[in-house]
């Protein structure tokens, strides 16, 4: 009798610790891909010290400012009430729970190649933190850009729905850069420029954006591999580092809004992961 009750025990603590175990890595991958979003960064109000996913950031815009909304788990403010399938709807089709449509500003049509297990996990990261019962503020934009409505037609012009389909022809590790680039990162939401009406212009993907016209109404570089405006001469262990600490081949570092990405999100990935970005992106075509 005893002997059962011992393995008995020795079961039931060998099941706890591997579900304890299980647990810490979901929440584990959820942090991770939480910060390489860059969700802290845009739905925190850090110039105001406010609270940790509770909005109110403000983001310029040629349309206009745009605040971000609260995204803890409070019920009344935030995503508190939101189940898996609300989550994934919003951040793959950029459609709310009750069926209004998100301006791009939310850079969904990225987002939207994520896959549903790591947008699962995200959504479990964000209910572990705080809930915040903070209200959200209204956007600041002018007719007719604040016509949630019209998002739909916007849709029908510049967005795919995803999730990400792996290119059979390119290696493991480039996919698994595009995939993070192109989705989770986001890269091109920042560094393509955009048509008059905010849609990115593909053909000049990842050749940056002029000053005034890029994120927070600042410009963003041309990070293809062009030789003489991008970052052609930059080796792939340079690309790793940068995204790593910021720091640049020439020993200078990175600033402003490309600091925040680094700081709370690249460096967050695993070494392979960078390296998996930096190999994307050297293949990227070189524009000018």
């Amino acid at each position: 009798m005893k002997v059962r009750l011992g393995w008995s025990v020795a079961i039931i603590i060998f099941m706890g610790a591997s579900m304890a175990m299980a647990q810490e890595k979901v929440m584990s991958k959820g942090e991770v891909l939480f910060s390489a979003g860059g969700c802290g960064n845009c739905h925190t109000d850090v110039e105001s010290k406010g609270p940790f996913l509770a909005g109110g950031r403000k983001l310029e815009t040629p349309f206009g400012a745009f605040y971000a909304p609260n995204i803890t788990k409070d019920k009344k403010h935030g995503i508190g009430n939101w189940s898996d399938a609300d989550f994934i709807q919003a951040v793959r089709k950029g459609v709310a729970p009750d069926g209004s449509h998100y301006f791009p500003v939310f850079p969904y049509p990225a987002f939207t190649d994520m896959t549903d297990s790591d947008l699962k996990a995200i959504k479990d990261y964000i209910f572990t933190l705080p809930a915040v019962a903070k209200a959200n503020k209204p956007h600041g934009v002018s007719f007719p850009f604040n016509i949630r409505f019209g998002q739909f037609f916007w849709k029908l012009l510049y967005f795919s729905e995803g999730p990400y389909k792996a290119d059979p022809k390119k290696s493991k590790e480039w996919n698994r850069g595009a995939y993070l680039s192109r989705a989770v990162v986001h890269c091109g939401e920042c560094h393509t420029p955009r048509s008059i009406l905010g849609g990115i212009k593909n053909d000049y993907w990842y050749a940056g954006t002029p000053e005034g016209e890029g994120p927070e109404g600042e410009g963003a570089p041309n990070i293809t591999p062009h030789i003489d405006n991008g970052i052609g001469k930059w080796s792939l262990e340079e690309i790793v580092t940068y995204l790593e600490s910021g720091e640049d081949p020439t020993g200078d570092y990175a600033g402003s809004l490309m600091a925040e990405v680094i700081e709370n999100g690249t460096a967050k990935l695993s070494p392979a992961d960078r390296k998996a970005i930096a190999v994307y992106l050297k293949t990227l075509k070189p524009l000018p």
